[in-house]
């Protein structure tokens, strides 16, 4: 892929511009709303040039990555004036290529790739870029292309069709953003006996860790600890009655939605009676 160009430079443009062209790629030129975002682009890859016009880069470029906001993607392929020949691209988990078709109608090859991957920020994502699964939805030949490219960044791939797109884009939010949320609820319990979200964090970061490192070795179910892996239904119930007492009432539904969603992996590992698993689901649903 030769001539690559970007319009948009968040995060996710940012890290492929400057991974890319790390790898020998030749990123020609960056457009964005904002010129000092592109200048900032640009500084980062050697030889990149930033453009005034949208449509000016795309004349020019043979590929060119759409790393705008998701939303904002179909308006981008409508506004532009694509060639036969190029590539258009964009890196949206939950949009599927549809959104780049009136590229395709212009006779442009269209595709999406997508880091399954976390990006609290320009450095940390060019940090965390490689070595991730990327998601590609494209026909040949842009799939090979876009595979091609994944394996130079040291990732795997999983192909998907449009139709799988949003539920794949939930997952990775239920797997990623959500364990946020959880963490953050966890963490603010600690007020209740007087400590900080700081001091909560710093426990809680090796413990996060530890359960990484063992779904990395062990995998799942194997993996699971805790009160529901063991069966300890006494402890689930102190648990419930020290909740019911100094949280809200939507944290105790989601710990009891949690526990019954926990059972049939602590019974897949095998560490959970059947006996057991009866009365824990009867106290969580009580």
């Amino acid at each position: 892929m030769k001539k690559i160009g970007f319009i948009g430079v968040g995060p996710v443009g940012t890290a492929f511009g400057v991974r890319l062209a790390g790898l020998g790629y030749e990123v020609i030129g960056v457009y964005d709303l904002s010129a000092a975002a592109a200048q900032r682009f640009a500084g980062r890859v050697a030889g990149c040039q930033v453009y005034e016009k949208a449509q000016d880069m795309v004349d020019d470029a043979e590929a060119i990555f759409i790393t705008t906001p998701d939303d904002i993607i179909p308006k981008v392929a409508r506004q532009l004036e694509w060639h036969e020949g190029q590539t258009v691209l964009h890196c949206s988990g939950a949009t599927s290529v549809e959104a780049l078709a009136p590229a395709r109608e212009k006779g442009a090859m269209v595709g999406s790739i997508h880091p399954c991957q976390t990006f609290a920020g320009v450095d940390q994502a060019i940090e965390n870029l490689p070595g991730s699964t990327f998601a590609i939805e494209a026909e040949e030949p842009v799939r090979g292309i876009l595979t091609d490219m994944a394996r130079a960044l040291g990732g795997d791939c999983v192909y998907l069709s449009a139709e799988d797109k949003a539920l794949y884009h939930a997952a990775a939010c239920i797997a990623c953003n959500y364990f946020i949320t959880l963490v953050k609820l966890a963490t603010d319990l600690w007020q209740n006996f007087g400590k900080s979200t700081d001091e909560a964090t710093k426990a809680y970061l090796p413990l996060l860790r530890g359960a990484v490192n063992n779904i990395a070795h062990t995998g799942l179910p194997g993996c699971l600890t805790g009160p529901i892996a063991r069966g300890d239904v006494n402890t689930v119930r102190k648990h419930l009655d020290a909740l019911e007492k100094r949280a809200s009432p939507s944290l105790i539904s989601l710990y009891r939605a949690l526990g019954m969603e926990t059972i049939p992996i602590a019974l897949a590992k095998g560490t959970l009676s059947e006996e057991a698993a009866a009365k824990l689901r009867e106290l969580l649903k009580s």
